[in-house]
Formats: structure tokens, C-alpha cells, sequence
């Protein structure tokens, strides 16, 4: 199981809003039945197998050019743990449990 975060950026566009872009964007992931993601402030985090994240996020970085923007950049960080199976929940479960046990709030 593999870990995504990608940020798809339209460059060049009338707006300095994106969230059109996004919210197209997650149109195409809720059609993925064999991955999960999760939105956050800076990108998207998706989850499922590496081959079909990257075929993915391929999708994804077109996703844009289909609206009519003639350039998108898009940054892309793999996690790929090979020694035991991690999802996007125990990673953050394992911070939290390391900010309580340090005298820190979750």
C-alpha cells in the first residue's frame, strides 16, 4: 500500500482561485473504488496500490487541461513502505500518540 500527496496547479489562469480545479479533481478520485483520499489545505493525499496511484495521478494532472488551462504543474510526494502495510490513519495516529506520551495534547 502506497501513500500520495499531489498538488495539481493550473498556471496561467484568470483567477487565483484553484478550488474549481480541486473540486473537479475529486470528481475523478470519488470514481476510484480502490483508493481512498483525503483533501487538505496545501493538496490531496491518496491511497491504494502504486500502480494505480501513478495511473492516477496522471489522470489527475490532466484533469485541468480538459477545462481549457494550457499549462499545470503539479507536485507529487510518494511514501512507499515496503516492510509492513501503513495507511494515511496510522500515520497520523503515530504522531499523536508521540505528542501525548511527550506531555502534548493531540
Amino acid at each position: 500500500m502506497a501513500i500520495v500527496e499531489l498538488s495539481v496547479i493550473p498556471i496561467g489562469t484568470n483567477t487565483t482561485s484553484v478550488s474549481r480545479y480541486v473540486a473537479e479533481i475529486h470528481d475523478v478520485l470519488e470514481k476510484e473504488k480502490d483508493v481512498k483520499y483525503q483533501l487538505n489545505p496545501m493538496g490531496t493525499v491518496i491511497e491504494g496500490r502504486l500502480d494505480d496511484l501513478m495511473r492516477i495521478v496522471r489522470e489527475l494532472h490532466e484533469v485541468p487541461f480538459k477545462s481549457g488551462v494550457r499549462r499545470v504543474y503539479t507536485v507529487v510526494k510518494i511514501d512507499d513502505r515496503r516492510d509492513k502495510e501503513s495507511h494515511m490513519e496510522d500515520k497520523i495516529r503515530s504522531v499523536n500518540e508521540k505528542r501525548s506520551t511527550a506531555g502534548f495534547e493531540a
